[in-house]
């Protein structure tokens, strides 16, 4: 959606909130207890790490369960939602969060990790469109950020598809295997989104 809705009364108030959170390949729901072995698994997976942190070291079972339970709290500005596929049967396919919402700059930090089957399928790019969107409709962000190594060209393609910009880099800020690379650093004004 590329605008704001005016909420007349509940029957808007339910059209606007059963939408926000439902693109065209996916939907961002409240993360459910059955939701975390596959999603702590993905915190196990090396090559999940190493995509998108700055080791390969997986974390443990426990520790996986417990950031994705944090991730998921939904208390205060940040927020974390399952992803899901709108089929008849939904499979979740990862999680997408909006973190650090400042109140006076009013920007946020998104995260997004996809489990590895799910990878390249258009579900990432759908649901980061609707995180963006919730930051801008309902948390009132100014601005959205984002940074992703340089190596990761799937993942900027993506961001940029939703509207990201880059503007800047850590330099030689991440080593994996002896090489260093980039850290690209991206966002997106809400005058942009709109």
């Amino acid at each position: 959606m590329s605008g704001m809705s005016v909420l007349n009364d509940h029957d808007d108030a339910f059209a606007y909130a059963d939408e926000l959170l439902v693109g065209e390949r996916v939907r961002l729901r409240g993360t459910r207890e059955e939701d975390l072995p596959a999603l702590a698994a993905a915190l196990m997976d090396p090559a999940i790490r190493a995509s998108q942190s700055n080791t390969a070291a997986p974390l443990s079972e426990a520790a996986g369960r417990s950031v994705v339970a944090g991730w998921s709290a939904n208390q205060g500005t940040d927020v974390g939602f399952s992803i899901e596929t709108l089929a008849d049967e939904p499979e979740l396919v990862g999680h997408v969060g909006l973190f650090g919402a400042d109140v006076k700059d009013r920007c946020g930090t998104v995260g997004i990790m996809l489990l590895r089957p799910h990878v390249g399928q258009g579900y990432g790019t759908d649901a980061v469109r609707l995180i963006v969107g919730y930051g801008f409709r309902e948390v009132g962000l100014h601005r959205v950020q984002l940074n992703v190594h340089a190596f990761n060209a799937r993942a900027i393609a993506a961001y940029r598809k939703v509207g990201f910009v880059e503007e800047g880099r850590r330099r030689q800020a991440v080593c994996h295997d002896g090489h260093w690379y980039d850290e690209v650093q991206m966002s997106i004004l809400s005058q942009e989104w709109r």
